[in-house]
């Protein structure tokens, strides 16, 4: 009895033997993926809910919908759904989906029957599984094969090639009345026997013994399609016999697969690359399966273990796997059989022991498939002694390496052919090279970088060539610090960004207890720039120990490099992964040993970071002391960014204990030297001074009551910051800078833009006290808008979660406007609790620069409690920021604290004190008239008058 089949586009469906065709060939497609296309099809053109998809596919689980929407992905992806003509399933938001295209019924037997019952000729192995991920290449090479006539596909053991030629010559065949023939070579030792192997395949038997005039004289005047397969190990032979066949019979093509190319007349080559990948971070499992190795790895652990269904918690060890398996359809597929032993994610973490783990491979592939040490092994083997011995060398390179890296680590001394030998593992496709850039870069995959370091390990050179590599890399970076300020910033990363990977290989060599830990010194106090640029500052502080621990404090060869590592190990404490009074200690042993060398650039370092750790730490008079200190050792430099600083952190002090207008003036000098200095990077004191000046002098004029002066200064920081690309330099510039000014200004959508686009910036550069800030600030800015509750949670959790860190001059504006909106919240003794502890920081700590503003606070707070005598408490408060802020020259915090005072006096019927108190103040901006506070008191003038 026929079984009914449904027939759409290319495709036929037959629900009783669970089976879906393409063109008459049968398609992998899942269990739970087939219910649903079932369902769909039967009932054409009808939305079927969400719910009743889930029971037909799952009808004794309860799923969430995400695994609905992996499996219909899953089909759409098999029927190639999307794709110019093709549209099958509709998907209607809240409703369900519908199967749109026209479906035919009709019986199983008519739908898979051969058109004319003949075979056609020739010998092309059918396919066990469904190809993934190569429908583009197999269409382009088809249309290049029949154009070129003699192609060959070039890649690495297990990439897919013979699947590839195969695919390729069966939807060419059609275009060879005489067939297509393939011709398997792996199994052959001997590379006389190539003609005759050939020979059999097609049936020829000749009666001399001249196999390759017999095959010649019988393609003569054939039109047909020669598939050689797996030619490396017999490839002259190879080469040899397609040229022959390729001029003796003019309708003949041929198609080759091989791990390096023939090198023969005619030849084109194409290189055939690994599965897709995705470049970025992936979480829906459904557009995981997007990627081509993702969805082979997921057909291939399907169809191994039935209870396999990627979720999406599976979705990072998935691609992990993918990643470190570099995408080879063999190492994927190898993988995929061992899931049901070891689950996803315990396979990934166990890939470094790849050769022992993935040994499951189909008993009836050839031998070299069956496991992947094998596969390798055939490579490997095939090579001459001089190049296995160049490929284990360069196995010690992590990541890419140039030409120039491999003649230093691999060659052996005097010996010139370490070229020819990487561009021969080149074209055996053991080496991957990227030709693009200024010079061409080369890297080995992950899986043969394991292989052949374990050969270089058992090999009794590994310590050698160890140790070259790490000596080059001190060499490449021996002039990296000094070039950090004379290339741009965008250009210095592209030189010494890519060296990462390999810099960690060098420094685990060289500590460890075979290695030299005074190259892994030398090396870690050469790479410390490139950590602090990549903001990689807890990488940094752990390697700068490490080299720390193993100098001798009383020798004195050893007092440069303490030095140097000292002032590193500073940095990496004062941005972002120490206690802050942890950096001191680090800078004054830097500053000892400075002045013990007489290193004046390491004493000036070393006392700009002392100032800077006495900001953090809260004394203000200490920190400018040493601000005096390093103005006083600039004074006679003929460095023009010696005495910029020197400004700079003068103007910082000044600042800080609350005299803008001094402050004023050394920042305007800092500016005119910068000027001078036009675009030159300024990164001594490893952040971006350029825009570190731009954002101390925008808080500068917004507090002085140039408004829109400062938010344009904001605007072009902003730009300079993401230009420069420093993680660290772009957190200030926008935590410093952009926030509070525009929070200050009343701009509640551009500060809530600013604080997403920090807290975006800190979670994809891991930089935590700025990422607490930016949830603080984000909260404050809710708060600000009417949802008290809402701010006031995320305030106080970002607070808590600060500690200590909640005393840095940052979070002091935080602390004070936690308390005002305690006040609105109702909790008006917490609130003046909050802010008296705050005035009692700022006065412990000569920290001025806010005081005004928190003396406002609190008389605020002191007129909500409507206590006795609240009226005059807050007078006398108002009174007193007044003059703060007339002393400071901080015309923005004088004209708030006047508004406040001017509307206490209305409502005490005092309106010609109100508004005298209030017009001087208002009259003396000259810009930003349309910003809160101005509009708040001009109205409240109106009202006045």
């Amino acid at each position: 009895m026929d079984e009914e089949t449904f027939a759409f586009g290319s495709f036929s469906l037959i629900p009783a033997q669970r089976v879906l065709f393409e063109d008459g060939k049968p398609l992998r497609l899942g269990s739970r993926a087939l219910d649903i296309l079932v369902a769909l099809v039967e009932r054409s053109g009808e939305t079927i809910s969400k719910q009743e998809l889930i029971a037909r596919a799952w009808p004794e689980t309860i799923v969430e919908e995400a695994a609905l929407r992996v499996h219909v992905a899953a089909v759409r992806k098999v029927l190639g759904d999307g794709r110019p003509g093709r549209r099958y399933i509709a998907n209607n938001p809240g409703r369900g989906y519908t199967f749109i295209a026209p479906v035919t019924r009709e019986n199983a037997a008519s739908s898979t029957a051969a058109p004319d019952g003949k075979a056609k000729a020739g010998s092309l192995p059918g396919p066990l599984t469904r190809i993934v991920g190569r429908d583009e290449i197999i269409a382009a090479l088809t249309t290049q094969l029949v154009r070129r006539r003699f192609l060959t596909i070039v890649g690495p053991g297990g990439i897919g090639k013979t699947t590839v030629a195969v695919a390729v010559a069966d939807r060419a065949r059609a275009s060879y009345k005489d067939g297509a023939w393939f011709v398997g070579l792996a199994s052959l030792s001997d590379p006389e026997l190539v003609p005759s192997a050939f020979g059999a395949a097609l049936g020829i038997h000749p009666s001399g013994g001249d196999h390759t005039r017999a095959l010649a004289a019988w393609l003569a005047d054939k039109t047909a399609l020669l598939v050689l397969d797996s030619c490396e190990h017999v490839i002259d032979a190879a080469a040899a016999l397609a040229e022959a066949l390729l001029k003796a019979a003019p309708g003949v093509s041929i198609l080759t697969t091989s791990r390096e190319p023939l090198r023969a007349e005619g030849e084109t080559l194409h290189r055939l690359a690994a599965l897709e990948l995705p470049s970025g971070s992936v979480d829906l499992a459904a557009e995981a399966l997007c990627y081509s190795a993702v969805q082979l790895f997921n057909e291939r652990a399907t169809a191994a273990t039935d209870e396999f269904e990627m979720s999406e918690s599976d979705v990072p060890a998935v691609l992990e796997i993918c990643r470190r398996l570099d995408g080879i359809p063999l190492a994927l597929e190898l993988a995929a059989a061992r899931v049901g032993v070891f689950g996803v994610r315990d396979l990934a973490a166990h890939l470094d022991d790849r050769f022992r783990l993935l040994t499951a491979g189909r008993r009836t592939a050839l031998p070299r498939h069956q496991t992947l040490g094998a596969a390798l092994d055939w490579s490997y083997q095939l090579l001459p002694e001089e190049e296995r011995a160049a490929l284990r060398r360069l196995s010690v390179f992590a990541g890419e390496f140039p030409l120039e890296a491999a003649i230093a680590v691999a060659a052996d001394p005097g010996s010139p052919n370490i070229v020819d030998h990487v561009a021969n593992l080149v074209g055996k496709s053991l080496v991957a090279a990227d030709p693009r850039g200024d010079a061409a870069q080369y890297r080995l995959l992950d899986t043969t970088r394991l292989y052949t370091f374990e050969k270089l390990q058992s090999s009794g050179e590994f310590k050698e060539i160890a140790r070259r590599h790490a000596e080059y890399y001190c060499a490449v970076f021996a002039p990296a610090e000094a070039e950090s300020e004379s290339r741009p910033q965008a250009e210095w990363l592209a030189i010494y960004g890519r060296h990462l990977a390999n810099v960690r290989a060098g420094l685990d060599w060289a500590f460890s207890p075979d290695g030299d830990p005074q190259i892994g010194a030398a090396l870690t106090v050469a790479v410390v720039p490139l950590w602090v640029q990549l903001s990689l500052l807890g990488e940094s502080r752990q390697r700068v120990e490490q080299a720390l621990a193993v100098l001798e404090a009383d020798d004195p060869t050893t007092t440069r490099r303490r030095m140097q590592l000292s002032a590193a190990l500073g940095w990496s404490l004062m941005y972002g992964v120490g206690r802050a009074r942890e950096t001191g200690p680090a800078w004054a042993t830097t500053l000892a040993l400075a002045e013990r060398l007489d290193d004046r650039a390491y004493r000036l370092r070393a006392l700009w970071s002392l100032c800077i750790d006495q900001f953090n730490n809260g004394d203000l008079r200490a920190a400018l002391e040493f601000a005096r200190r390093f103005a006083g050792l600039a004074a006679n430099s003929s460095d023009a960014i010696d005495l910029m600083m020197a400004d700079r952190l003068l103007a910082t002090a000044h600042h800080y204990f609350g005299d803008q207008r001094e402050a004023r003036h050394h920042i305007d000098r800092a500016l005119a030297q910068l000027a001078v200095l036009a675009q030159q990077q300024i990164v001594r004191v490893r952040f971006d001074m350029r825009v570190s000046t731009h954002y101390f002098q925008a808080r500068i004029l917004w507090l002085q009551g140039f408004v829109e002066r400062a938010l344009r200064v904001v605007g072009r920081n902003i730009e300079e910051g993401n230009a420069i690309g420093q993680a660290l330099s772009f957190c200030s510039v926008l935590g410093q800078g952009a926030c509070p000014i525009a929070f200050w200004a009343g701009d509640l959508d551009t500060a809530e833009r600013y604080g997403t686009m920090l807290l975006d910036h800190t979670t994809r550069h891991p930089i935590r006290l700025w990422h607490v800030w930016a949830r603080c600030f984000i909260g404050l800015v809710i708060a600000k808008r009417g949802d008290i509750d809402a701010g006031l949670r995320a305030l106080r959790g970002g607070l808590q979660q600060a500690g200590e860190a909640k005393f840095l001059p940052r979070f002091l504006p935080l602390l004070g406007e936690l308390a005002a909106c305690l006040g609105n919240a109702g909790e008006i003794a917490l609130g003046l609790e909050t802010v008296d502890e705050a005035l009692l920081r700022c006065k412990a700590r000569d920290e001025r620069w806010y005081l005004p503003e928190l003396l406002r606070i609190k008389g605020e707070l002191i007129l909500l409690q409507n206590a006795a005598g609240a009226a005059a408490a807050a007078e006398e408060h108002f009174r007193a920021a007044l003059d703060w802020a007339h002393r400071q020259d901080a015309l923005s915090w004088e004209l708030r604290t006047a508004t406040s005072l001017a509307r206490l006096w209305r409502n005490q019927y005092r309106p010609a004190e109100a508004r005298d108190v209030l017009r001087p103040v208002y009259d003396r901006f000259t810009e930003g008239l349309m910003t809160t506070d101005l509009k708040q008191a001009k109205n409240l003038l109106e009202q006045l008058s």
